[in-house]
This record gives structure tokens, sequence and C-alpha cells, in this order.
């Protein structure tokens, strides 16, 4: 059974850009790991402009992804990262690294082609277009 991802656009605040909020199984894996006050991936960073796949996009190569931090800040008490990876038909989320304290989510696995209808939903509901 693969697990499912939902990715939403939260629009700029007082303290943070507009960032993504990532659902896991209808569960916000980023809030639950950095705590209150903290954000997401920036749209920015994880949509970049031009188009051209972003940070989540899944490929055969394992990388690092960084998915957000607490409200104190990365630099203070650690970002929350996961490393992502395509095997085949599977996108695979593991390896977390978390801020101080908190706890690790679960390993992850999406099925690849709803993984990436999801990041494609969500590049498109940016109003940007070009990803692949």
């Amino acid at each position: 059974m693969f697990d499912r991802l939902e990715i939403s656009l939260v629009p700029s605040g007082p303290r943070f850009r507009a960032h993504l909020r990532i659902l896991v199984n209808g569960e916000d894996v980023v809030a639950g790991a950095v705590g209150d006050g903290g954000r997401g991936p920036l749209v920015a960073d994880a949509l970049p402009a031009g188009g051209g796949p972003g940070v989540l996009w899944a490929t055969g190569e394992a990388r690092r992804v960084e998915l957000g931090e607490p409200e104190c800040s990365g630099g203070c008490c650690g970002f929350l990262s996961v490393v992502v990876q395509r095997f085949g038909g599977v996108v695979q989320w593991s390896d977390w690294q978390v801020p101080y304290e908190e706890v690790a989510p679960p390993e992850f696995h999406f099925d690849a082609e709803r993984y990436d209808a999801e990041l494609a939903r969500v590049d498109v509901g940016t109003g940007r277009s070009g990803a692949s």
C-alpha cells in the first residue's frame, strides 16, 4: 500500500514568503516535525521560476531535500530534511533529519505516477508552466 501525498500553497505572511504545505496520508509532516510557527519549503525554492523540476522531483539519484524549518530558524535548531529517490514505480522519502528534540516522521513510499501528478498539479496551480 502506498502513502498519499497532497501539497498546497500557503500564501505569504508577516514572517515567511509563500511556502508549501505537505500532507502525507492527511497529516502535515512539516508542522509535525518543526512545530507551530515553522514553515514548509518556500515556493521559490520548490518550484523555481522558468519551469523545470523543483526540489521535490524524484530521480534515480538520492538527494537530500530541505522540507522546513522551525520558527527559531534552521540555523538555530536545525532543518527538517529527507532523502528523496525514485526506484522504478516507487518514490521513497527516507533518512529524515529533524530539528533539535523533534521526532522523525516514518519512511514514506509513494506511487511514482501519482507523486508526479501531484507535483504537476501544484506547479500548474501556482500559475507556473513548463514542469515535466
